[in-house]
């Protein structure tokens, strides 16, 4: 090749070699591109990844700053993107706390300087997000310094539900262990089966009916709480309400601790066909049938006295029906027992009711009827008065009962009406009475204030309408009554009586004098529902009428004084002529004047008899006088009954003969001695004798009879004369001297029966007349050993 051949060569050479060199480079520039173009395609996808990734990442470099995307400066509430991890915190709004920007601080150093992962749950201020950080050591070979990798995960929702779980967790904890506290503590038996039905968990009152030492026991033996009944025992009735699904239950017997007792028994499966096993329990109903047979017994006992009671009693159940009724109720209202026991309902008995002219004449009375219906609903009770046709007055109370029924009672009123309307008619007649008696009457209450008075009371003192009508106080009018006084500090003395008897609860009295001069009788009485009776008593009239009585009775007692010593005096003067003529005439029956003829003798037996009768009548007139004045002496001895009522018989038996009477006596129980004044005992048996005798029809007879005791002689006279009218039995048995002046009646014309009285009754006897006018009369006497 030629010296000019070889640089075109050599410059073909290099074209051709820039040629190559080019197409490598186009074909290198072009693969880069590719490249590049594949890269940009990742690394969009790879920023659409990290913007909707839940995890925010977050570069921090050794120096503190950090590289991070502008939504995780607003996932944190910053006003602007975060450089450092400063800029985190420091703010009352967004970022996160100094307290929790130290730990990220501390935790992102310990990263970097030793490579170890940390996690970190953070909270964002003012928002109730919750952040979880995860931090790692960056890739060395990109970041060789040492820079972390914080992942920023927004946990709120997962936080958020985690507390909840865990807030469930632990109430499902709390409610487990209160249900097995309140299974262990609860006071009846409770048990679990497994789905083989073995035992394997009882509770303590378990554990204590069958006397075991722990529930561990039991599982561990199998001790059984129920007996085998009808060939089954506790675990195949357990079965059975397994196979069947459903709760079961039965009364059964056992024995808890050393006593027997009905149990309720349940078997509860648990679980989809019992794949949980079998629950038990065992409820103590020996008290509960005990209580219902209790129940049972009380209400009979309740009915039989419902029977018993006057009131009408109806008891209506919830669906209105009748239920019991009493039998008042039936004769009440005219029902028949074999129509109630068909439990008519509500509406039917007032039907009934009203049928039998048992309730109240009403306009309406579909309407009334629903108003009763009512009663049931009520929440309170009801209670009403029935005036019926017939004139009874009922008192209806209606009580709703608590199982929605009705109970009511009907109490005839009629007999309290009519007490309430005399009531009111004693207090009408009361008003007119108090205002019409002579006396002025008012009643305090134990408080002071007036409550009653009557017109009088008013008139004296002086008290206007208005003011008795608001009840004053007795210090309000003190002052008004002591104007009327004459002397008004008196008035002090008035309204002292007053307290006094409504305190001390005794009676007072007093004296009032007026202005006027009229003198008032007070007295203050208690009464007994606490209240004081005021009365006053114009006492001027009797006063007056007293002292005119005090002087003519001091004139009578001088008369009466006179009259005595007239008697006593004329007793004498008529003593001494009568002793010389007994004694002139004895001389002339003795024949001192010479010897008389029959007819003389005759009229000298005359003389003498007339003389001792009259010296008898002068003794009689005597005696009677000195008992009067209360002057008779008694000399008490030691007499012979038998012997004195002889001699008595015996003075007046020619007496007898003379009258043509017939004397008996009969003293076979007259015994021994008796203390006594025989002369007067004598005296009066003589005169009660005399006056049977004298007053008696030819052919009579006397009775003397008498007897003795330890206490007592008892002495009775009786005849089958004339007899005594009650009229003047009363004169003798009351006044003697009355029976002398005011009789008609012969017998008690003189002092025999008188005296005899009186003479019994200075021994502290007693003298007693039987007698009917035309049967005779008989008198009674007795007289006391003392």
């Amino acid at each position: 090749m030629t010296g000019e051949g070889l640089p075109i060569a050599l410059i073909g050479f290099l074209m051709a070699l820039w040629l190559v060199g080019a197409t490598v480079a186009i074909w290198v520039g072009f693969s880069l591109r590719r490249r590049s173009q594949k890269i940009l395609r990742q690394t969009s996808r790879l920023a659409r990844l990290l913007e909707t990734a839940p995890a925010f990442p977050v570069l921090v470099k050794g120096d503190g700053r950090i590289e991070a995307a502008d939504r995780f400066s607003r996932l944190m509430g910053l006003p602007a993107p975060a450089v450092s991890l400063t800029d985190l915190g420091g703010r009352s709004e967004g970022g996160l706390s100094n307290h929790d920007l130290l730990m990220l601080e501390e935790k992102v150093r310990e990263t970097q300087r030793t490579g170890k992962d940390f996690e970190l749950p953070l909270a964002i201020m003012g928002s109730p997000r919750r952040l979880l950080v995860m931090g790692e050591i960056a890739d060395t070979v990109i970041y060789p310094n040492g820079a972390a990798l914080l992942w920023f995960f927004d946990s709120t929702e997962s936080l958020r539900e985690l507390e909840a779980r865990t807030q469930e967790s632990e109430k499902a904890k709390a409610a487990f262990a209160a249900l097995a506290g309140l299974i262990e503590s609860a006071p009846l038996p409770m048990w679990h089966r497994g789905p083989d039905l073995t035992l394997n968990f009882v509770n303590q009152a378990y554990v204590e009916a069958v006397g075991a030492t722990d529930g561990f026991q039991v599982v561990q033996d199998g001790i059984e709480l129920l007996e085998p009944e009808n060939g089954k025992n506790a675990a195949a009735f357990a079965a059975d309400a397994m196979r069947n699904g459903q709760k079961m239950e039965r009364v059964v017997s056992a024995t808890l601790g050393a006593e027997r007792r009905q149990l309720r028994v349940f078997d509860i499966p648990l679980g989809p066909d019992g794949a949980l096993g079998v629950a038990g329990m065992a409820i103590d109903v020996q008290d509960l049938t005990a209580a219902r047979t209790e129940f049972r017994l009380l209400s009979d006992a309740q009915r039989h006295l419902l029977n018993m009671m006057s009131a009408g009693v109806v008891q209506f159940g919830s669906d209105h029906s009748l239920i019991f009724a009493n039998l008042p109720f039936q004769r009440l209202f005219a029902f028949r027992d074999q129509w109630l026991t068909e439990k008519p309902e509500f509406a039917r008995v007032l039907d009934r009711m009203r049928e039998n002219g048992k309730l109240p004449e009403v306009r309406d009375f579909p309407a009334w009827r629903t108003e009763r219906e009512n009663w049931f609903r009520n929440p309170e009770p009801s209670e009403e008065n029935w005036l019926l046709p017939d004139g009874t007055h009922l008192r209806v109370l209606a009580q709703p009962v608590p199982d929605g029924g009705l109970l009511l009672i009907f109490e005839d009123r009629t007999e309290q009406a009519q007490l309430a309307s005399a009531r009111d008619i004693l207090l009408r007649v009361r008003t007119a009475t108090f205002d019409n008696l002579f006396e002025a009457i008012a009643v305090f209450a134990a408080d002071g204030r007036l409550s009653i008075w009557n017109r009088l009371f008013a008139e004296t003192w002086g008290l206007p309408d208005d003011t008795l009508i608001r009840h004053p106080r007795l210090d309000e009018i003190l002052p008004l009554m002591s104007k009327h006084l004459k002397k008004q500090s008196q008035i002090s003395i008035i309204g002292e009586l007053v307290r006094m008897t409504t305190a001390n609860r005794e009676q007072r009295r007093s004296k009032a004098v007026f202005a006027d001069e009229r003198i008032f009788q007070i007295a203050t009485i208690p009464l007994p529902d606490g209240n004081a009776l005021f009365t006053m008593l114009d006492m001027s009239d009797s006063l007056k009428i007293e002292q005119a009585l005090r002087d003519r009775n001091a004139a009578l007692q001088e008369a009466d004084g006179i009259k005595a010593k007239f008697l006593a005096n004329m007793s004498y003067e008529f003593r001494t002529p009568l002793t010389s003529i007994s004694g002139f005439a004895d001389l002339l029956k003795a024949g001192v004047a010479g010897e008389l003829n029959g007819q003389a003798l005759e009229y000298v037996d005359a003389i003498l008899t007339s003389a001792e009768r009259l010296s008898e009548q002068i003794n009689t007139v005597l005696d009677y006088s000195q008992s009067e004045a209360g002057a008779m002496p008694i000399a008490r001895e030691k007499v012979d009954v038998r012997t004195l009522l002889v001699n008595s018989a015996e003075a007046k038996a020619a007496f007898a003969r003379e009258r043509g009477v017939e004397l008996h006596l009969r003293l076979d129980e007259a015994k021994g001695q008796f203390s006594l004044d025989s002369k007067r005992i004598g005296q009066a048996i003589g005169q009660i004798l005399d006056n049977a005798i004298r007053y008696h029809k030819e052919g009579g007879e006397v009775l003397l009879f008498a007897r003795t005791s330890k206490d007592q002689l008892e002495i009775v006279i009786s005849d089958n004369g004339p007899g005594i009218s009650e009229e003047n039995q009363k004169i003798v048995e009351g006044n003697g001297k009355k029976a002398l002046q005011l009789s008609d009646d012969p017998i008690l014309q003189g002092l025999g029966l008188p005296l005899a009285k009186q003479l019994i009754e200075t021994h502290h006897g007693t003298f007693q007349i039987q007698s009917k006018p035309g049967e005779g009369s008989t008198i009674i006497m007795t007289i006391p050993s003392r």
